[in-house]
């Protein structure tokens, strides 16, 4: 069965996870998180796209961007793919597949579900027992948009930026929005979305999204899909 086509619409934020074979690492040492950054920032750049939220976890990375082109994040993530699996052949005399299979995307609706997206590829490590804190992990973008520290990668998403008139009231608006948990339920539909591709958001942009693309966008949430084999291997 052909696979069905990514949902793209220029302009429109994505949460992308593309994981480490089998899930497998894809880093092993600080200079392989660092280089992937140093990659992702020349790739977005070349092809267009704002990187608003990210996480390196050991054998995933999350992403949340928007690309000005139809085509400007499946171009960035081939020209990753390219890079860091040249450099990481290199570098431990490997070979074979590094990533997954296709990474996975979503269309995320700004007003409704944009800080709450940033706020789940952050809390990644904490929910993993990486560490206790976001601020406590240092691949991620929580430090530049909770703490201050200047990330160049980073681009300041207007969602981000509306918590405040100052660097310093955006930072502790998105701090005093900050869960130390999100709710199962949310957790549970970001992750069924983004693995099914379908689009992120209330139902009007639903069906803006439909009417936008030609084609259906989104599912029913069924306790039996959670409860699925399949779901439960792609939880995060």
């Amino acid at each position: 069965m052909a696979r069905k086509p990514r949902l793209h619409v220029s302009g429109c934020p994505q949460h992308i996870i593309q994981r480490g074979n089998n899930r497998s690492a894809c880093f092993y040492a600080d200079a392989d998180y660092a280089f992937y950054l140093k990659k992702l920032k020349d790739a977005a750049l070349q092809h267009q796209v704002k990187i608003h939220a990210f996480v390196l976890m050991t054998n995933h990375v999350h992403l949340l961007a928007t690309g000005k082109e139809q085509s400007s994040i499946t171009d960035m993530m081939q020209a990753m793919g390219t890079s860091f699996v040249r450099y990481m052949n290199i570098t431990y005399q490997r070979t074979g597949t590094l990533w997954e299979g296709r990474y996975k995307s979503s269309l995320v609706s700004t007003r409704e579900y944009f800080l709450t997206l940033s706020q789940y590829i952050e809390l990644n490590p904490v929910r993993a027992g990486m560490v206790a804190t976001p601020g406590a992990y240092p691949w991620s973008s929580y430090r530049h948009n909770a703490m201050g520290i200047p990330i160049g990668l980073i681009s300041e998403h207007d969602e981000y930026t509306n918590l405040g008139g100052t660097k310093a009231a955006r930072i502790q608006g998105y701090r005093n929005l900050f869960p130390e948990h999100l709710p199962k339920e949310v957790l549970d539909e970001i992750r069924t979305c983004t693995n099914k591709g379908w689009v992120i958001g209330n139902d009007k942009f639903k069906q803006e999204m439909e009417l936008a693309l030609g084609r259906k966008t989104h599912g029913m949430l069924q306790g039996g899909d959670r409860k699925s084999k399949a779901f439960k291997d792609q939880r995060t």
